[in-house]
């Protein structure tokens, strides 16, 4: 009856449960074992059986979100590769493209290749662009390359052919001979992991999938037998960077699809309490310890992204539209050498940590200066399992107060606003550059530092309204359970819109909806439970990227509502467009999703209208340079719908601080969000 999300972080992992029969919710966090992730959600599990009321027998469901593939790639301790590959382009990997990784930095290079040049196999084969094939792969070279590749001593292979997405047959010929050759080694095809056009994005992606399979098959391999051992034959989950989740088959084979899933779960959990308190439009803001992820929602829907790098390394897949900059509670105040002070990207990280943990850390960090301020309690962090020294505090940031000239408190007032400002250049980023006004949409702070910033952020954006969900320091977690299991499939044919080609483009797209049945009827999935979505990737003639545009019902669709939903799509994100511009489909994409269960939430006891709680603790707080403010402490677990709290307040929680400012007004909804209204 339990389902599970679990969210495993550099420094905790964090559960929360759900009773899928009575709508009950547990939480918690417990540290996490990066020397073995797995050991801390074994041991969480059984601490949910002993002391939370999760009897393990009762389980029967478990959604992970890992950072195994992200921390992989980052510390290069994946497999040894192989990459076999069109004749002539085995350094295609190394070229890659012309854009300098840092435009103004001249001695920036892009990361050395994972798979080595000795280990890259050029196969006598080639298909043309239209599919055409030019050089048959003949049974001499495949024995070639077979011997090759068993000389190399690696442990894992890619397959990348050129135009393999327009003809995959040489490309699925030799990884059927090789893998029947070889069993042990895990075989990463492109046609398989990303058939899309650009040879570059395509064969990098499958290298590094290649090179995550060992790592990934070893952890969730052990996950799943600990997890049957304990638990049973019970169904496990895993996250993706398009924010849905897949099964362990499908991980193990597409481990890359993990590499960007951090933050994802946590914007899937973020519209999740959107929809609870009724605002289809939002902008979330995920503030942990060293950064802060920025997405935007509009009608319940986020946006997906194509095109993003890990440490250098260009991934060509759906993931979550997320901007990500330096910006957390461990990040550091520092002086450049033209004597302005910044903050971040560089951080006090877990250990040691801001100079308040105690732990030997003498950098003034964002934590400091909140703790200096007033805004987090000296009594600590986690209902005071982790105590703050304010002593520690001040005498980090004295140094900065004394080169600026200002006193401690106005100097860590300086720091906040410095932080909050680098986070509204990345609010801004995907929304007023992209053509969405910021003031139209609610701010949603997350993650155990979001709310304790969401109102100076909303007040330098223009935004009236911020919805703090309740249980903002796992939300990560609670996003896993209410995620969709997806599929991305995908086929690139550029083909003109116009009259002459409508009859293809239907035809184009049936056949990828028939891949998403297939699909369905691999995974046993019921027809009341499928939810097909149809996006094409869209451009004028002669331009180099595309615009995703949602086809809300094929049946209905004509050329001239195609033209002009990509014309209102390319107005929206360049400002223009030309109605006798000739246009494009380019990826006729579609995805496939399994509903989630939509868990029946525990019964709130409705309170009687608007109420003022009692607070359980006052203290004094600076909101500005106008001195501190006496304001009132409250406890969120007390708070009820329906109660009201009038500005200046704090409202403390086991994962998170909450900051009304003066003149601004909290309200607590039914669905237990704080809905705070920002004063203008």
């Amino acid at each position: 009856m339990w389902n599970i999300g679990i969210d495993v972080g550099g420094t905790f992992t964090d559960f929360f449960a759900v009773n899928a029969k009575t709508g009950m919710s547990v939480s918690f966090k417990r540290p996490s074992t990066p020397e073995n992730p797995a050991t801390a959600i074994i041991e969480g599990l059984a601490e949910l059986a002993m002391a939370r009321g999760v009897p393990q027998a009762t389980i029967s469901r478990l959604c992970h979100g890992t950072t195994v593939a992200t921390n992989t790639l980052i510390q290069r301790k994946g497999a040894a590769v192989a990459l076999l590959t069109t004749d002539g382009f085995k350094d295609l990997i190394e070229i890659g493209r012309q854009v300098r990784p840092k435009i103004y930095d001249l001695q920036a290079d892009f990361p050395s290749p994972v798979v080595d040049r000795k280990n890259r196999i050029e196969v006598k084969e080639r298909v043309s662009a239209s599919g055409e094939v030019l050089v048959a792969l003949t049974s001499e070279e495949i024995d070639r390359v077979a011997a090759e590749l068993e000389a190399s001593s690696v442990t894992a292979c890619a397959i990348g052919f050129l135009f393999s997405f327009k003809n995959a047959d040489h490309e699925n010929r030799l990884a059927a001979e090789l893998r029947a050759r070889f069993p042990k080694i895990p075989f990463s095809v492109s046609s398989e992991v990303h058939p899309e056009f650009r040879e570059y994005e395509r064969i990098s992606t499958t290298v590094l999938n290649a090179y995550l399979q060992p790592v990934m098959n070893s952890y969730l391999g052990e996950l799943e037998r600990e997890v049957r051992e304990r638990i049973g034959p019970i169904e496990v989950n895993i996250s993706q960077s398009s924010g849905g989740l897949m099964s362990l088959d499908r991980a193990r084979q597409f481990p890359i699809r993990t590499a960007l899933s951090g933050p994802a779960a946590g914007i899937v959990g973020a519209t999740g309490m959107a929809r609870k308190s009724g605002i289809p439009d939002v902008i979330t803001l995920d503030m942990g310890g060293t950064s802060a992820d920025v997405a935007l929602v509009r009608n319940y829907q986020f946006d997906l992204a194509h095109d993003r790098s890990i440490e250098g390394f260009p991934i060509r897949l759906p993931a979550i539209d997320i901007n990500a900059v330096g910006a957390g509670g461990g990040s550091i105040a520092w002086f450049d050498r033209d004597g302005l002070l910044k903050v971040g990207p560089e951080s006090a990280g877990a250990y040691p940590g801001p100079a308040c943990y105690g732990l030997g850390g003498i950098a003034a960090t964002v934590t400091d200066a909140n703790l200096v301020l007033g805004r987090l309690s000296t009594h600590g962090l986690l209902n005071g399992a982790m105590t703050l020294d304010i002593q520690e505090a001040r005498r980090a940031v004295e140094p900065i107060a004394a080169k600026l000239k200002l006193s401690v408190e106005v100097a860590a007032l300086g720091i906040l606003n410095i932080v909050c400002a680098n986070m509204v250049r990345a609010v801004r980023s995907v929304s007023v550059e992209r053509g969405h006004d910021p003031r139209e949409f609610a701010l949603l702070p997350f993650g155990g530092a979001g709310p304790l910033h969401a109102a100076d952020i909303a007040k330098a954006l223009g935004i009236r309204k911020i919805i703090v969900p309740h249980g903002p320091g796992i939300l990560c977690a609670a996003g896993l359970i209410y995620s969709d299991v997806t599929e991305g499939l995908v086929k690139t044919a550029p083909t003109k819109v116009a009259a002459s080609t409508f009859a293809d483009i239907l035809d184009l797209t049936r056949s990828v909806l028939q891949n998403a049945d297939n699909w369905y009827e691999a995974e046993d999935v019921k027809s009341e439970l499928r939810r097909t979505k149809i996006v094409f990737d869209m451009r004028c003639v002669g331009q180099n990227f595309e615009i995703p545009v949602d086809i809300q019902d094929l049946e209905s669709l004509t050329v001239d509502r195609l033209r002009q939903d990509f014309m209102s799509e390319h107005e929206r994100a360049y400002g223009f467009a030309n109605p006798e511009e000739p246009i494009e489909i380019v990826n006729f994409r579609v995805t496939a999703k399994v509903e989630a269960k939509h868990f029946m939430e525990a019964l709130v006891p409705i309170s009687e209208g608007p109420h003022s709680p009692d607070p359980m603790d006052e203290r004094l707080v600076w909101f500005s340079d106008a001195g501190p403010c006496t304001t009132k402490v409250y406890d969120r677990e007390a708070l009820k719908p329906g109660a009201t709290i009038a500005g200046p307040a704090i409202i403390s929680q086991f994962d998170s601080t909450t900051i009304v400012h003066p003149g601004d007004i909290a309200t607590v909804d039914m669905s237990l969000n704080i809905l705070i209204e920002v004063a203008s």
